[in-house]
């Protein structure tokens, strides 16, 4: 199908373009007229047409009205960021794989190279909707397998900086959260393990409200992955970039260190297998 020709021909984006200037001159309205419509510059509707920007998801909604595409341009945008999602994550799954150094911050759940099955598997079913709880199974089976990175024979760097929250938080039961504490210090043993947590006493942190990944290739370029409710963002742009790494830094300025880490992931441990 032509929506999936990724090769330059046609795109979810591109498709999206050229189906608004199709169903535009198919009723003979010019640009112009169709910007005084929808109330947006004639320029903005150019360049979606051209494929040069994205409407924006009121902008659709405006386009739908006005054109009466009983909801083409809405359903045509959220397919856009969808495949958009999509081939950035599959990306990122191959950089992963062959990264020189990863860099998490996790704020309210265990970072997903460190989690258990039991705990993923909870975090997984809590998050999917129900038309996707058929796939939890596949979902976890993946995760398991992209965690033999730090264990192969020359693993990268895995540090990763743990909001406290993410200790405070257990899945429904404790056992699985004591079983997954245990699981998180013994990988702490490993020499390109390292775990920090980020304690409450440190109050606000420029990480707040969600979490990061950066992985680092062998030739020093980075790629960042910021996921937060329901959104996953790839990017590998260097001023954001930099602008991630340099969150993160602070992050980890104000944590603990390691081995104080390891001593309050004990007391947490303790608590749960009690």
């Amino acid at each position: 199908m032509e929506l999936y020709e990724d090769d330059g021909k046609l795109t979810p984006r591109a498709l999206l373009g050229r189906r608004l200037r199709r169903t535009r001159e198919r009723i003979g309205m010019s640009q112009r007229a169709l910007a005084e419509l929808v109330g947006y510059p004639n320029t903005y509707i150019s360049r979606v047409e051209r494929n040069e920007q994205l409407p924006s998801e009121a902008l659709a909604q405006r386009l739908d009205e006005v054109l009466d595409a009983d909801g083409l341009f809405t359903d045509l945008l959220a397919l856009v960021h969808e495949s958009s999602v999509k081939r950035f994550t599959s990306e990122y799954l191959v950089r992963e794989a062959a990264a020189e150094r990863i860099e998490v911050f996790a704020s309210s759940v265990l970072p997903g190279l460190l989690q258990t099955a039991d705990y993923a598997r909870e975090t997984y079913a809590i998050g999917l909707s129900v038309k996707e709880r058929p796939t939890l199974e596949q979902h976890l089976s993946a995760r398991l397998h992209r965690q033999r990175v730090l264990l192969q024979d020359d693993p990268p760097l895995f540090w990763s900086i743990v909001d406290e929250a993410a200790l405070k938080r257990p899945p429904t039961a404790r056992d699985i959260m004591a079983a997954q504490l245990e699981r998180v210090l013994e990988l702490t043993e490993l020499p390109r393990v390292k775990v920090q947590i980020l304690p409450f006493a440190q109050a606000f942190h420029p990480m707040m409200g969600g979490s990061l990944t950066l992985l680092t290739m062998a030739d020093g370029t980075t790629s960042a992955l910021v996921e937060s409710f329901a959104t996953v963002d790839g990017t590998d742009a260097p001023p954001r970039v930099i602008d991630l790494q340099h969150r993160l830094d602070v992050a980890r300025s104000q944590a603990l260190p390691e081995a104080e880490s390891r001593d309050l992931i004990h007391q947490y441990l303790k608590e749960y297998a009690a």
